[in-house]
């Protein structure tokens, strides 16, 4: 087994059960992408087994702080069903889910989803690159199905030197497929959607708005970076009159017009528009357009840190028109799913953008991912999604 020697003092952040390793606090020892590495203190105290990364600035991921443990396929077992017990005992309103969170649940860069009778998973770490072949089978083996699509095609897998895969990784068949959320008929496309195909994590906060356009009686809506339109119909649920989705991806919205009529709704009160969310914006605000209710969902602004600057800037014009377009009185659901941005720094870029656009409003209530994506006490960088409810006054 390699070691990796850290340099003196900079074991703390392990011994407080944070699994990373950054390049700057290793003083010797490398291995191949993927393996199974010792960490020790510079006194050469065990600190955990972890994985090595050669090309990522963080260098080394942590599997186990258990010195006793062995790095193995029942090790996976043991993590991946752990990780479906604890969703098993939560009230998830649908029959798709996030089952395995990366480092929440104890396994760096190992997402996986389910869709119905489907899974989904993006090995986005070396450790999951090289345990992959393992990692597939124990996943079938737990939850009892059949069918593993691969999505391993997003760009931090670049950060770790890995090339994009996607594909069937067990079984075959259609990539569409159909879910249930709450009240709710969708369908996801697994092989093209974003993500895994789907925002699992908004899940619990489209019902919210839902229950927030009903309880107002909102009946005008602006719904944001719609992708296929879960607000949207939220939004159609909670009994607004109209509703207007806006998004970039012509894929997107032919999806979610979809959704508005295999659910039912009158496809009048649901306008679309394939177009820039910000640009769209402006020209409602040019034609004295207003709103009752808003959502901003936009995509990852910030990857890291660094990016933090530049992406607070955008956030900040669009929650700017977004408060001037509001009615007094009016609900803004505005969300950041930006690493670089932490929930202190959404809420002041959003602040600012109020006091910008000469607007005031009552945060009633701060969101976050749905449960069955955690974050742990020890790994706080898992609260990756941060949302506002402010109504306008």
């Amino acid at each position: 087994m390699k070691s990796i020697r850290l340099r003196e003092g900079r074991e703390r952040s392990l011994l407080r059960r944070h699994p990373w390793v950054f390049e700057g606090s290793i003083e010797k020892g490398k291995a191949d992408p993927g393996e199974t590495v010792r960490i020790e203190a510079s006194d050469g105290r065990f600190l955990g087994w972890a994985f090595y990364s050669p090309t990522s600035s963080i260098r080394a991921r942590v599997w186990s702080f258990d010195e006793a443990e062995r790095i193995d396929s029942a090790f996976f077992e043991r993590r991946i069903a752990r990780a479906l017990a604890v969703r098993s005992r939560l009230a998830i309103a649908s029959d798709a889910m996030r089952l395995v969170h990366g480092e929440s649940d104890g396994l760096p860069g190992l997402v996986v989803d389910r869709y119905a009778d489907t899974l989904v998973a993006q090995f986005l770490s070396t450790g999951a690159e090289r345990w992959k072949a393992t990692l597939a089978d124990v996943l079938l083996k737990v939850t009892g199905l059949a069918r593993l699509y691969e999505r391993s095609d997003a760009t931090v897998r670049s950060l770790e030197g890995l090339e994009p895969n996607a594909g069937w990784l067990r079984g075959e068949g259609a990539t569409e497929i159909g879910i249930r959320e709450h009240d709710w008929r969708l369908s996801v496309d697994v092989a093209h959607g974003h993500k895994t195909g789907f925002y699992l994590d908004q899940r619990d906060n489209r019902r919210k708005f839902a229950d927030a356009v009903r309880r107002f009686g909102y009946q005008r809506v602006f719904n944001g970076y719609c992708f296929t339109g879960g607000f949207t119909l939220a939004a159609l649920a909670g009994g607004a009159a109209s509703v207007l989705s806006v998004d970039s991806s012509a894929p997107s919205l032919e999806r979610a017009r979809d959704h508005v009529a295999r659910n039912g709704f009158d496809a009048s009160r649901a306008e679309f528009a394939d177009a820039d969310v910000n640009q769209t914006l402006r020209q409602c605000l040019d034609e004295g357009r207003r709103f009752d209710a808003i959502v901003l969902d936009p995509p990852k602004f910030a990857h890291t840190a660094a990016q933090a600057e530049r992406a607070a800037r955008a956030y900040k014009d669009i929650n700017r028109l977004a408060f001037m377009l509001l009615e007094e009185g009016g609900a803004l659901f505005t969300f950041s799913c930006s690493g670089g941005i932490s929930a202190d720094l959404f809420h002041k870029i959003v602040a600012g953008a109020g006091l910008d656009a000469g607007a005031d409003g009552l945060i009633l209530e701060r969101l976050g991912a749905a449960p069955d994506h955690p974050m742990t006490v020890t790994f706080p960088e898992g609260e990756y999604l941060k949302g506002l409810v402010i109504v306008k006054r």
